[in-house]
């Protein structure tokens, strides 16, 4: 209670959020109820409690989609705006090429047939309703009023109040923002040469930075791997061929706007011959509005983007999301069902015998007997793979995993095959719904596509249960994303079953918003959003959830069936513009790759830089290294924290030839704040506002008010905070100015320019600070949370919707479309059934996580490296300790390793 006029969510003072040091010493209790009354369990409890209440709020407010706003507002005849279900926006158009085949004679349309049995390749008929939601080239969606975003226009008076003059496309000037908020300092520069290493990747390479000591970068890479597959605003690796400035023009000096000298820009390290090619924008012509109830409201956000991928967590960065994207995968010619992986390098281990992706065919297309395959120039050397834009050794790695995974899941299918060819696979086509298909009978195509479903669902329960737990390393969040999952009871457990009853058929269905959106998603919590919906019972015809010994009678050949386990909450799916902003993430690598041998892997061979594992010349590193042994490197290696001044120097040196400018470089740090300008995310202080997150009122209230006073610890965040004071400025407020209405201040009055400050003092531009720059100042973090409270705020929202919107997640999580094998496969983690840790980890006993068990089948020599990892993404060789604790402390056969020396 003490904390409650914080800026920041207090859970760092709740009981068992942290590590063993927050947890009460109270007696044991006798039941699991009983748990819930002890502060322990009451201190978790409240914690979760907060997140569903979160969630339910953001669900209410923040949902803006840019086509279909208006009948959100004002609704569909007498339905309710956010109970709607179906939305014309979301059909096909006439000229699509499957309009026909979801179409009748009363203008309805409808998948059904070919087009729900699998995911499609542009992500039509997930939601069989609304043919065309989630779909390459929607639109992005947002998730704060139109009003607020693009404020750099000046298009209302609240943006003009809040922010003056001073923004623009380039003020604050983004490359000093660059190097004097994110530049990693050096001790040894030469030692480091800008992230370029020293020559033969020789092992005394020095390149410094702030480690998170529970996250390693096979989690950073992750990310990249899971980003290429939900949203994307480039064409083929191409923006718009306008060219623009990127700064290092301006700065302010003693609160005063001045051209930097090219002395200054030297002493920055700024260049400001920089340029880059404009974002591409869907819409810029001035946005509608429409009238209800006395108020006006934006049809849509001033200036559009489109997703040009699907938004789908459908594995499409491996299987493709559109006609140019399928020709760069490259299937099996020897099993249609498979990709193709072919022998490389010279390594040994047992999981070599599954080879590598091939790579892309770009010969001379003069050639007669050449095909070349449809890339860009700068692709050119990749390893294959749909997705081909910005390959990193990274994505290497997680792309030839899962594609081994793939074709193992196809011998394994084709094993069971051999052995009873007549016994049903589970598979059914909707044209003949009744017809059992056998194992001997699915064709190659069909158990590709079954195939791809099954690691489409692997990669999803990977990031929910396994990367965001390690990323959100605590209790609740723990509970909260297994329950998001599983649900927070056992499947087989009668209150579950009672919720999964209560959230599907009741809620639902219902007519009232807050029982259909509001307490859907609470209890979904409990019952488990994975699998929601799935089942039928003919004595219980409105029960969705899993009752064993109750026959089962969901039938293919009813829509309500297929597609009645999802909730959009009256909103079309897709990402919102602010949900790629959240995903800079680029503090996260280091310059430097520590590589290591499985032969002695407490050892550094070597020091690669990642500058050097780029594009093609990624294949040649994964060729020298080996899969298993860049999976052992990036495990032990740990990833760098998201705080200010710990981006990687060769980031903002970057080498970019097909830019074809002066300097032919680019400054990544300041290219993400430009993008974001561009596409209208509103500054961070606003950005809080509209997600419900209490505003700053000075750049002071960055500070961790837990540390002492002369703990260096503060010293260095005052440090920080002077510099942020120092690049954004300072001006006099009005009180007069009301600066926002997403919010009111605890008494009721309208929030002003000089939030809460006196009228007419100097007060500092918070209101200007660019978003990424806002959630990497974030010093006051719960425990464990390798992200800030804001970022943590989108993805409670967005993480969930892109669960509860996807049949395939849903009501279609069944052997009729992931075959028998395939549904067990996702469910147990792989073939031979559940297996467990043989050791309690933060007091729970934990199933081997999916992404272990796939390493253990696609590189079985890791056997010994993995025998004691619990979490694939925590570092290998640090010993996890007592209850969540983040202590850099080598595990008993890792003392001699190096790192912690």
């Amino acid at each position: 209670m003490a904390n409650r006029g914080t800026v920041w969510v207090d859970w760092a003072n709740y009981w068992a959020t942290g590590d063993s040091s927050s947890k009460a010493q109270s007696l044991p209790t006798l039941t699991k109820l009983g748990k819930h009354l002890n502060p322990n369990g009451r201190g978790v409890d409240g914690a979760l409690m907060d997140l569903e209440y979160q969630r339910m709020e953001l669900l209410r407010f923040n949902l803006y989609d840019n086509k279909t706003f208006e009948s959100y507002i004002k609704g569909q005849g007498n339905i309710a705006g956010p109970v709607i279900k179906t939305w014309e926006e979301m059909r096909l158009p006439p000229t699509h090429p499957q309009f026909q085949q979801v179409s009748n004679e009363k203008g309805e349309q409808l998948c059904k047939n070919d087009l729900i049995r699998f995911r499609n390749l542009t992500g039509i008929c997930n939601d069989i309703y609304n043919p065309a939601m989630g779909s390459t080239n929607q639109l992005f969606a947002r998730n704060m009023r139109f009003e607020a975003t693009f404020p750099d226009l000046g298009e209302n008076e609240l943006a003009r109040n809040r922010h003056a003059d001073r923004l623009s496309l380039l003020k604050p000037d983004p490359q000093v923002i660059s190097r004097k908020l994110f530049t990693r300092a050096q001790q040894k520069p030469d030692a480091c040469n800008f992230g370029q290493g020293l020559p033969d990747n020789a092992k005394e390479a020095q390149c410094d930075y702030k480690k998170a000591p529970f996250f390693n970068v096979l989690a950073a890479y992750w990310i990249q791997f899971m980003t290429h597959d939900w949203f994307y605003h480039l064409r083929e690796g191409q923006n718009s061929p306008t060219k623009i400035s990127v700064g290092c023009a301006s700065q302010l000096v003693n609160n005063q706007e001045q051209p930097i000298t090219p002395e200054q820009a030297a002493k920055l390290g700024c260049r400001p011959n920089d340029k880059v090619d404009a974002a591409v924008i869907a819409q810029q012509n001035p946005a509608p509005s429409f009238e209800y109830d006395g108020k006006t409201y934006l049809q849509r956000a001033p200036k559009t983007t489109e997703n040009t991928v699907t938004a789908w967590w459908d594995a499409s960065q491996i299987y493709g999301f559109d006609e140019t994207s399928i020709k760069r995968v490259k299937r099996d010619p020897k099993d249609g069902a498979k990709l193709e992986m072919a022998p490389r390098g010279s390594h040994s281990g047992a999981g070599e015998k599954f080879g590598y992706l091939p790579v892309f065919n770009s010969c001379d297309s003069s050639s007669t007997d050449c095909v070349t395959d449809p890339i860009n120039p700068a692709w050119k050397g990749q390893e294959a793979a749909a997705f081909a834009d910005n390959w990193t050794v990274g994505l290497s790695f997680y792309h030839n995993l899962f594609v081994r995974e793939h074709n193992l899941f196809v011998d394994a299918f084709r094993a069971k095959a051999a052995a009873t060819p007549q016994a049903d696979s589970g598979l059914r086509n909707p044209v003949k719904p009744d017809q059992i298909i056998t194992y001997k009978n699915v064709s190659d195509e069909e158990l590709y596509q079954a195939a791809r479903l099954v690691v489409a669902a692997e990669i999803a329960k990977i990031h929910t249960t396994e990367w965001t737990t390690q990323l959100l390393y605590g209790e609740p969040m723990f509970l909260g994303m297994n329950a998001n999952w599983n649900g927070l009871l056992e499947r087989d457990n009668p209150v579950s079953n009672v919720l999964g009853k209560i959230v599907v058929n009741r809620l639902a269905k219902s007519p009232s918003e807050t029982k259909a959106n509001q307490f859907y998603s609470v209890f979904a919590s409990g019952a488990g959003i994975f699998g929601l919906g799935s089942h039928r019972y003919k004595d219980l015809p409105g029960f969705l959830g899993y009752l064993p010994g109750k026959k089962d009678i969901w039938d293919l050949r009813n829509p309500e069936h297929i597609n009645g386990g999802v909730n959009h909450f009256g909103s079309p799916f897709n990402f919102p513009e602010e949900f790629p902003t959240v995903y800079r993430l680029h503090p996260l690598i280091p310059d430097l790759l520590e590589f290591r041998d499985l032969q002695k892997p407490n050892d550094i061979v070597k020091k690669v830089p990642v500058v050097s594992t780029f594009r093609g010349k990624a294949t040649q590193a994964m060729t020298d290294g080996g899969l298993s042994n860049w999976a052992l490197s990036l495990g032990r290696q740990r990833l760098g924290l998201l705080t200010l001044q710990n981006h990687a120097q060769f980031l903002q040196n970057l080498e970019m030839p097909r830019l074809q400018t002066e300097t032919n470089k680019i400054d990544i740090p300041a290219l993400d704040l430009i993008r974001d300008r561009e596409r209208g995310v509103p500054r961070f202080n606003e950005f809080r506002r509209q997600y419900g997150l209490t505003q700053l009122t000075s750049f002071d209230d960055f500070l961790d008010r837990k540390l002492k006073a002369d703990s260096p610890e503060r010293k260095e965040q005052e440090r920080l905070i002077g510099l942020l004071r120092e690049v954004y400025g300072q001006h006099k407020c009005d009180a007069g100015k009301i600066i926002t209405d997403a919010q009111l201040n605890a008494d009721g009055s309208a929030i002003n320019d000089c939030l809460g400050h006196a009228n007419g003092s100097m007060v500092d531009n918070i209101e200007d600070l660019d978003t990424v720059v806002g959630w990497l100042s974030e010093f006051t973090r719960p425990h464990g949370f390798a992200i800030s409270e804001t970022q943590f705020h989108v993805f409670i929202l967005n993480a969930s919707r892109r669960l509860f919107s996807d049949r395939f997640f849903t009501s279609s999580f069944r052997p009729e479309f992931y075959t028998t094998l395939g549904w067990q496969w996702v469910m147990d983690n792989g073939p031979g059934g559940k297996q467990w840790e043989a050791n309690m980890s933060n007091g729970h006993k934990v199933e081997v996580s999916p992404l272990k068990r796939i390493m253990l089948r696609t590189m079985p020599e890791l056997a010994g490296q993995l025998a004691d990892v619990v979490n694939i993404f925590d570092p290998w060789a640090r010993d996890r300790g007592e209850y969540y604790s983040l202590q850099w402390k080598a595990k008993a056969e890792s003392v001699a390793d190096e790192s912690f020396r």
